[in-house]
C-alpha cells in the first residue's frame, strides 16, 4: 500500500471530497435515522464555495491518487472548530482519522489557543476518539432533531498527543 499523505484539499478535488464525505457519513445518518444531515446534503457548488473561504482549511488524507479522508477546520480569532472528519468506509479503524486530527496543528494560526469539535451526542465512537485526543465535553446543543455534543481542547498538549498504533485502531469514520 502507498504511504498516507496529508495536505490541503482545493476546489479541484471538490467532487472527490464530496464523495468521501457522503460515503463516510452514511453510517452517521443511519445512526440518527436522518438522511438529511448537512454532510450528506451539501451540494458541490456549496462545497466549492466553502473550500474557497479564507477562514476555512480543509485537510485531506490520500493514499496514492485516492482521497481517503478529510477534516474541515474553521478558523476564528484564537480558536479553531473541527468538523466533518470523514474516512472512507473501507479504511475506517486504521488510524487515518487520528492522523488527520494530529495534522490539524500545522495548519492553525499561531494565535490559536483552543480547538473545538462537535459531533452527534449519540456518536459514541466519535466521542471516544476525541476524548482520546484530549477533547473534553463542554455542552450539548439541539439542532432540529439532532443534539450535538461540543468538545474543547486547550492547546499546549495537543502536539504531544501521539498515540500508539493499537489506540489508532479505535479510529472512527465520520463526525459532524
Amino acid at each position: 500500500m502507498d504511504e498516507l499523505r496529508i495536505d490541503v484539499v482545493d476546489a479541484e478535488h471538490a467532487g472527490e471530497l464530496l464523495t468521501v464525505r457522503r460515503a463516510a457519513f452514511v453510517t452517521e445518518a443511519q445512526l440518527y435515522g436522518d438522511p438529511n444531515i448537512p454532510s450528506l446534503t451539501q451540494t458541490l457548488p456549496e462545497l466549492v464555495e466553502d473550500l474557497g473561504r479564507s477562514d476555512v482549511v480543509t485537510i485531506g488524507a490520500s493514499i496514492g491518487p485516492r482521497l481517503v479522508g478529510s477534516i474541515r477546520v474553521g478558523l476564528e480569532a484564537n480558536r479553531a472548530l473541527l468538523g466533518r472528519l470523514a474516512v472512507v468506509p473501507d479504511l475506517q479503524g486504521q488510524g487515518i482519522g487520528t492522523k488527520l486530527i494530529m495534522a490539524v496543528l500545522q495548519y492553525l494560526p499561531e494565535q490559536t489557543e483552543e480547538v473545538w469539535v462537535f459531533t452527534g451526542q449519540d456518536s459514541k465512537q466519535n466521542l471516544s476518539l476525541y476524548a482520546k485526543h484530549g477533547f473534553e465535553h463542554q455542552y450539548d446543543q439541539n439542532a432540529g432533531d439532532l443534539t450535538y455534543a461540543y468538545l474543547r481542547k486547550i492547546l499546549g498538549g495537543m502536539a504531544g498527543g501521539e498515540t500508539s498504533p493499537e489506540e489508532d485502531q479505535a479510529d472512527d469514520g465520520a463526525t459532524a
